[in-house]
C-alpha cells in the first residue's frame, strides 16, 4: 500500500505530499542536516501560500560556486608570492572563552587553525608558517618559522588557555622582530585571529603600524566580535585585508581564502634569483647528528647538498650554511600558482536547451548534467576543450587538480 493510499484510509490531507518527496529527494530531512548554525531561522522563507519551503540548497551552492569564479577571473594574471612567510597570531585573551561559537571561540579557532595549517602547506609547500599567541596583555611565540604542519599544530593544541586582556601592539612588536630577519625574496604577512574587543599596548600603535608597513609586511586581521578601527587602519596601512566572521562556517570561508598567495607587493614585484639546495635522503638505519636538534638521529632525514649536514623536514633552510633546501615536487606543486588554469565558463540552462545534442554528462565524473526532470542544468565548459563538467569538478578542478582532464586527453590522443 502506498503513502497516499495509507492517507486516505487515515482520513489526512495530502498537501505537503510532494513537498515532502522533494525533501526526501534532496537528500532527507531537516532533522538528518548538521547542526551547524544556531540562527537556521535565518534561511527559511515561505511561499505564496505562507507555508515555509525547504532549505535550497542547490541556490547556496551556486552562490559558492560564483564567489569563487570572482575571484579566480580576478586573480589569473597578477603575480603572487610563491615563497611566503606567514605567521598566525592567535588572540588568546579572556575574550576567546566566548561561548558565541560552540562549545567555545578558543576551540573553534583552534580546530579552524589545524585545517588552514594543512590547507597552507597543501597550496603553498615552498612557504614557512610561525605561530604566536597574545593572552595576559604578552605575545608568546609557540613556533619558530618552520614547514612542518605536524609541530605547530601539536603547539597549539597544547596551549589552550585564555586569559587577561589582548595587546596588539606586543604581537606586531614580537612577529616584526622575527620577519625583518627574512631573506628579500620572502614575502612577509602576518594573519591575525582578533577575539577582543580593545588592545591594551604600552605605546604608540601607530608607530608600530608604520614600522610594519615600512619592513614591507602585509597583516591581515579576522574579528570574531565586531569592526575595530585600529585593525581596519592597520589592514589598510600593510594592503591586508579585514573581515569580521558571522560564524563558524563564514570564519572556515574567511580563513581559507589566505591559503592561496596574495598579490605580490609592488615593490616584491620584480624577479629574484635564488639559490637552493635539493638534498638526498638519508639511507635506513643511519646515525648522523641533526642540525635541527642538535642530537643524534636514526634512519629518515635528508643531507644538505652543500655542507653534508643533517635536517629532518624540507622545505628548510640549512642551519650550518644557509642554504635553502627544497624537493623537486615541492617546485612541481607551486607551479600552477605562476600560470593557473582559465576559468570555465557558465553555460546556463537555457543555452544548454537550444544545442540541438545537450551535453549529458560530465567529462570529469561522468555524472549526470540534467535535473530530475531531464531538463538541462547547469554546467561549465572549458574554452579552450570545449568539454563540459559539473560545478562540483569546476571546483575541484581549479581548487586540488589544477589540470583540465580535456586539455590534456586532446593533448595525448
Amino acid at each position: 500500500m502506498s503513502k497516499s493510499e495509507k492517507r486516505k484510509l487515515n482520513g489526512e490531507a495530502e498537501d505537503g505530499d510532494e513537498d515532502d518527496e522533494d525533501i526526501e529527494g534532496d537528500g532527507g530531512g531537516a532533522w538528518e542536516r548538521a547542526y551547524t548554525d544556531e540562527r537556521s531561522w535565518e534561511a527559511l522563507q515561505e511561499d505564496e501560500s505562507g507555508l515555509l519551503r525547504p532549505i535550497d540548497n542547490k541556490a547556496i551552492h551556486h552562490a559558492q560556486y560564483r564567489r569563487r569564479l570572482r575571484t579566480l577571473s580576478t586573480s589569473a594574471r597578477i603575480q603572487k608570492g610563491l615563497i611566503r612567510f606567514l605567521y598566525i597570531v592567535v588572540d588568546l585573551s579572556r575574550a576567546a572563552g566566548e561561548m558565541d561559537l560552540k562549545p567555545s571561540r578558543m576551540v573553534v579557532i583552534a580546530r579552524l587553525v589545524e585545517a588552514f595549517i594543512r590547507e597552507f602547506f597543501d597550496q603553498n609547500p615552498l612557504s614557512q608558517i610561525g605561530l604566536v599567541t597574545i593572552k595576559d596583555g604578552v605575545a608568546h611565540s609557540l613556533t619558530d618559522l618552520g614547514g612542518s604542519p605536524e609541530t605547530h599544530i601539536k603547539a597549539l593544541t597544547g596551549k589552550l588557555e585564555c586569559s587577561g586582556d589582548s595587546s596588539l601592539q606586543n604581537a606586531l612588536d614580537l612577529v616584526r622582530g622575527y620577519l625583518d630577519e627574512i631573506p628579500s625574496y620572502g614575502h612577509r604577512e602576518v594573519l591575525i585571529l582578533y577575539s577582543a574587543l580593545s588592545t591594551c599596548d604600552p605605546g604608540d600603535i601607530m608607530d608600530t603600524i608604520q614600522k610594519c608597513k615600512k619592513s614591507k609586511i602585509r597583516c591581515s586581521v579576522i574579528g570574531l566580535s565586531a569592526e575595530m578601527f585600529i585593525c581596519k587602519h592597520l589592514c589598510q596601512e600593510t594592503g591586508g585585508l579585514y573581515f569580521v566572521s558571522m560564524d563558524e562556517t563564514h570564519l572556515k570561508e574567511l580563513l581559507l581564502e589566505h591559503a592561496p598567495p596574495p598579490p605580490a607587493i609592488a615593490e616584491f614585484a620584480t624577479a629574484n634569483l635564488i639559490k637552493m639546495g635539493f638534498p638526498q635522503r638519508t639511507a635506513e638505519g643511519s646515525i648522523s647528528i641533526c642540525s635541527c636538534h642538535k642530537e643524534a638521529k636514526v634512519g629518515e632525514g635528508y643531507i644538505c647538498p652543500r655542507c653534508k649536514a643533517r635536517i629532518c623536514d624540507l622545505p628548510t633552510e640549512c642551519r650550518i650554511c644557509g642554504l635553502t633546501l627544497v624537493s623537486s615536487p615541492h617546485l612541481a606543486r607551486s607551479y600552477h600558482h605562476l600560470f593557473p588554469i582559465t576559468p570555465f565558463d557558465e553555460v546556463p540552462a537555457r543555452r544548454s536547451e537550444l544545442q540541438q545534442k545537450p551535453q549529458k554528462t560530465c567529462f570529469g565524473c561522468q555524472q549526470s548534467l540534467l535535473d530530475p526532470g531531464n531538463k538541462p542544468g547547469l554546467s561549465v565548459t572549458c574554452p579552450k576543450c570545449k568539454q563540459y563538467f559539473c560545478l562540483d569538478c569546476d571546483i575541484y578542478i581549479h581548487e586540488s587538480l589544477h589540470n583540465c582532464p580535456g586539455c590534456e586527453s586532446f593533448r595525448h590522443s
